[in-house]
């Protein structure tokens, strides 16, 4: 008799992400083969930033580099921040974290930010950008409150915007200095 694995496959961890479902939170915290997956969700969230940008002005391989690593820097930079700010600052008395849990969940948080590989329709391009954007922090505060255990959904909202507010302005600062000229 074959055994079966009990790990989600990668697309329904994708789907659970997307829906913010936090028992896929909770499976992809504990499961420390799922760290490759999850930096394969911001590699492809980031891609899909540079790619969408795209509808902005028209695409340009060497602008979708540059913004694809804007946005992988400002992830790492929210990871960064949050980590420090939810387990250091803000913690609740059940709150134990490793950095690689937190990684995996925030991770996988990114996966809407593949949709905005749609940006690159003229049209689309603000509204896909604005809509993932909400809905990747909507979803960072699933994985900020799975991953550090917390009980409280207001820490997490608290978590997830001081480091988002953080992580932006190190997004912008870095744009200003290295991204293309917006025309």
């Amino acid at each position: 008799m074959a055994s079966r694995s009990t790990t989600t496959p990668f697309a329904v961890r994708l789907m659970g992400a997307v829906s913010l479902d936090a028992a896929i939170y909770e499976e992809i915290e504990a499961d420390t083969s799922a760290t490759g997956q999850a930096m394969l969700v911001v590699v492809l969230s980031s891609l899909a930033a540079g790619v969408g940008i795209g509808g902005l002005g028209g695409f340009s391989a060497s602008r979708a580099i540059v913004i694809s690593a804007i946005a992988l820097v400002a992830w790492a930079a929210w990871a960064l921040v949050t980590f420090e700010i939810g387990s250091r600052l803000m913690p609740e008395p059940q709150t134990r974290v490793d950095v690689g849990e937190l990684l995996r969940t925030i991770g996988f948080a990114t996966a809407p930010g593949m949709l905005r590989v749609f940006g690159i329709i003229p049209s689309v391009t603000v509204p896909a950008f604005v809509i993932t954007t909400i809905w990747m922090l909507l979803s960072m505060v699933v994985a900020v409150r799975q991953a550090l255990d917390y009980t409280s959904t207001a820490r997490a909202v608290a978590v997830c915007g001081l480091g988002w507010a953080l992580a932006i302005a190190i997004a912008v600062t870095l744009g200003l200095f290295f991204g293309p000229a917006v025309s």
